[in-house]
């Protein structure tokens, strides 16, 4: 996690062009987390992508870019008829849409961390995302940890029979990438 003072390190490096160069998503070491809650706010529902993928670059004057894409099929809560209809067309619609893929824009020190800047695309809908980050690391390896909050309908995933199912989600990203 981010320690008071890192900041301040991270700022450095990236102005010095310390971390330029071509960077890789370590999947092994990665994790992408969804969590929602059912039965009217009630029940948690918990999952986890087991296929995520990335890459991004940092040039000399700082500025970072990159993609963070996720399989939408490969999302597991443990119970495969809940997974089996967050795969159809009432939400991610797998078949059709397999990838979520998060594009990012800019990369800013921040107080507590970082800034992360950029587009999130679910089911061929975009919008901005900005979301605060913790992050470690230096000049071969950085880690992100950040939770971002999403509004699923935003991105027109609106099924919700009865009104149970809960529209707010906490989308939580540990990526660890690695210097090229």
């Amino acid at each position: 996690m981010t320690t008071p003072g890192q900041p301040t390190a991270l700022a450095a490096l990236l102005g010095e062009g310390k971390l330029a160069g071509s960077w890789t998503l370590d999947a092994a070491r990665s994790q992408v987390r969804l969590a929602s809650k059912s039965m009217w706010n009630l029940v948690p529902v918990k999952g986890v992508f087991s296929e995520v993928s990335g890459a991004g670059t940092v040039t000399g004057s700082g500025e970072v870019t990159g993609t963070l894409t996720i399989a939408a099929g490969s999302i597991d809560t443990k119970i495969k008829k809940r997974d089996d209809h967050l795969r159809s067309a009432d939400f991610f619609d797998a078949a059709n849409y397999p990838d979520i893929t998060f594009s990012v824009e800019a990369v800013s020190p921040a107080a507590d961390g970082v800034t992360v800047a950029g587009s999130l695309t679910v089911r061929e809908t975009t919008r901005p995302v900005s979301f605060g980050a913790a992050v470690s690391g230096g000049d071969s390896e950085v880690t992100f940890d950040a939770e971002v909050p999403v509004n699923r309908t935003d991105y027109g995933l609106t099924f919700n029979q009865l009104g149970m199912m809960g529209t707010r989600n906490t989308i939580t990203i540990h990526a660890v990438f690695t210097k090229q």
